[in-house]
């Protein structure tokens, strides 16, 4: 059999921690003088830092301030990184895909210590093939490079993988590498939205996607 990807996101895919990022975002904001709306900031996560900032910011903000504010919800974020919550099946997920010769690679723009607390959350490092994060990449989701560079390090052809994501900017970016799209709903966005964005297929979660793995582009 060819060599298959199954190339996964992590906030919000496979671990719950999407609405800690909007509330340590919403508060290195506050703490910087910003009102942003939650919702706004739900809508954003996803994006790398500079990218989540300039969305929520607009291009006329005070660009020298990004770093504090990236500093600002890093530390607020990392008070959490002991305690991060798996979904509900995710590591079960992966490690039947590795029992059925997928090549599991994990798309995100996490690194560092925040990518260690996450792999530790998930707790199935042995289905993990490699990970590509923000430090291997020049641009974050939605450009296609995070993908790209995931199926570069699994060494197959897009033809050949798919993309399970939780927010419009996953389903883009998979898009644009040119990978089938999955989209799961415990990130918070709604399936209308995924489905816009190239979704072809939505779940609840990970435990929803191995349920129905049979009937899954993952079969």
């Amino acid at each position: 059999m060819e060599p298959r990807a199954a190339v996964f996101d992590v906030d919000g895919t496979l671990v719950d921690t999407n609405h800690l990022h909007v509330v340590t975002w919403w508060e290195a904001f506050r703490q910087a003088g910003h009102t942003v709306p939650m919702h706004a900031v739900l809508r954003a996560v996803g994006l790398g830092s500079s990218d989540l900032i300039a969305h929520l910011l607009g291009e006329d903000r005070d660009r020298g301030r990004d770093a504090e504010l990236s500093a600002a919800h890093k530390a607020l974020y990392g008070q959490y990184f002991d305690r991060l919550p798996a979904l509900p099946g995710a590591g079960e997920l992966l490690r039947r895909l590795h029992h059925d010769g997928w090549t599991v690679v994990l798309a995100t723009s996490a690194s560092g210590s925040e990518l260690g607390a996450l792999r530790r959350a998930i707790d199935a490092d042995e289905a993990i093939e490699a990970t590509a994060s923000s430090d291997d990449v020049q641009e974050g989701k939605p450009a296609p490079e995070p993908v790209e560079h995931a199926l570069e390090l699994a060494g197959v052809p897009a033809e050949r993988a798919v993309f399970v994501g939780d927010t419009v900017w996953d389903m883009r970016a998979g898009a644009r590498a040119g990978v089938r799209c999955l989209g799961v709903l415990c990130g918070g966005i709604p399936r209308a939205d995924l489905a816009q964005a190239g979704a072809e297929e939505v779940y609840a979660d990970p435990a929803d996607l191995l349920a129905h793995l049979g009937d899954s582009p993952l079969t």
